[in-house]
């Protein structure tokens, strides 16, 4: 399989993950509001601190991103783009979203695709003090409860990442039980989700948000993407009991590589690998 070489050394523990209670609804993003701000009232709202949402068409306004690149230093094993800042509104086609602190203040980490106001189309990894809802638009969010993304330092890889830790309840209404994940580098990112619910009896789940990256990709309608860097959103996931009964995943997604090219579709079992890290939240549905 294939792998990127980290400049730090691999953690013991592959999969960061906390076991929590949680539940699906939906809220409205208000115009005029930066992203964030948006999207952590729309939680509060129904109790939460944070959790994972995905959306469809929206509109943002102003706007910046950036895109995945190679490292320029050498201090990481791939990097971030300069700054895009693009004209006028862009429209959303797709992303998902992890909600969560950083540095004691709320903060994202979102990825997804979208269509500037001169007819590019593009992705890549939004930024969260420069975003700004244009139009008012609905999303599909999960909020936890005993567990928060918190952004810390990761020597693995060198950057600072989101991964899940305990955290007091709320005290919102949460009708499921789920598992806060954060998947690190190198390992098939179906393989390592298989063996995390084979070990505690999960044969059925449903996966909500889903942000990281993948060394490439390779697809089940036999596309390819070659370049290692991407920035991803999982559009639907879900682990279901394969032929012989064992759990196995299907993981749609959408992403875009550090050359600009977009690839959409279902990620093949066993042929790709976390490049960073892959932040996701399981609903155990039996």
């Amino acid at each position: 399989m294939r792998s990127i070489k980290q400049p730090g050394l691999p953690a013991t523990e592959r999969i960061q993950w906390v076991e929590a209670r949680g539940r699906a609804f939906s809220f409205t993003l208000q115009a005029g509001l930066p992203l964030l701000e948006a999207a952590r009232r729309g939680f509060a709202a129904e109790g939460f601190a944070g959790g994972v949402l995905n959306f469809g068409s929206g509109t943002l306004g102003p706007f910046a991103y950036v895109m995945p690149a190679l490292s320029k230093t050498g201090e990481n094993a791939a990097f971030y783009s300069d700054t895009f800042r693009p004209g006028g509104v862009t429209r959303t086609r797709l992303g998902s979203m992890t909600l969560g602190t950083r540095d004691g203040a709320p903060f994202f980490h979102c990825h997804g695709l979208w269509l500037e106001a001169d007819g590019t189309a593009s992705g890549g990894h939004m930024l969260p003090d420069e975003t700004v809802v244009a139009e008012a638009f609905e999303v599909a969010a999960f909020g936890v409860d005993g567990a928060i993304f918190t952004a810390e330092p990761d020597p693995e890889t060198n950057f600072k990442l989101f991964g899940p830790v305990a955290a007091a309840s709320t005290g919102a209404r949460a009708a499921s039980r789920v598992f806060a994940l954060r998947l690190r580098p190198n390992q098939d990112f179906a393989g390592c989700l298989e063996e995390f619910c084979r070990a505690r009896g999960i044969a059925h789940a449903k996966i909500h948000g889903g942000v990281g990256s993948t060394i490439g990709a390779r697809f089940t309608h036999g596309g390819v993407t070659e370049p290692f860097a991407t920035e991803l959103a999982i559009t639907a996931g879900a682990i279901v009991p394969g032929e012989s009964g064992a759990p196995e995943a299907t993981l749609d997604v959408a992403l875009i590589d550090y050359t600009g090219g977009i690839a959409e579709g279902r990620l093949l079992r066993g042929d790709n690998p976390v490049l960073m890290t892959m932040e996701l939240v399981l609903e155990v549905l039996g």
